[in-house]
């Protein structure tokens, strides 16, 4: 499996099907995988053909969380945007990657 594979993404008709595709570690999605993430749910957001979304893990593992062993060896995928605002007719108003108060 290379990087590029870390999120499969599939059509159905109306449905789209993100994948998260890295059972090696249980899903855990580093810098890179979530990138491709944002990508894809981007993609279906911007997608009139588009009307429902499921997210899922490969491997029959949803998603262990964050990689903590890219994490822990400096990821170079790692970045942080804050204060980055996604105004979606679908989702309404979302914040990402904003620190917690």
């Amino acid at each position: 499996m290379t990087e590029a594979d870390s999120v499969l993404v599939e059509r159905d008709g109306p449905v789209t099907i993100v994948s998260i595709n890295r059972p090696h570690c249980r899903n855990a999605v580093d810098g890179a995988t979530a990138r491709r993430l944002f990508d894809a749910f981007l993609a279906f957001d911007a997608d009139a053909e588009a009307s429902v979304a499921v997210f899922t893990g490969t491997g029959g593992y949803f998603c262990a969380g964050a990689d903590l062993k890219a994490v822990a060896s400096g990821d170079p995928n790692k970045k942080r945007e804050i204060g980055v605002i996604i105004r979606s007719p679908r989702w309404g108003r979302a914040a990402c990657g904003c620190p917690s108060p």
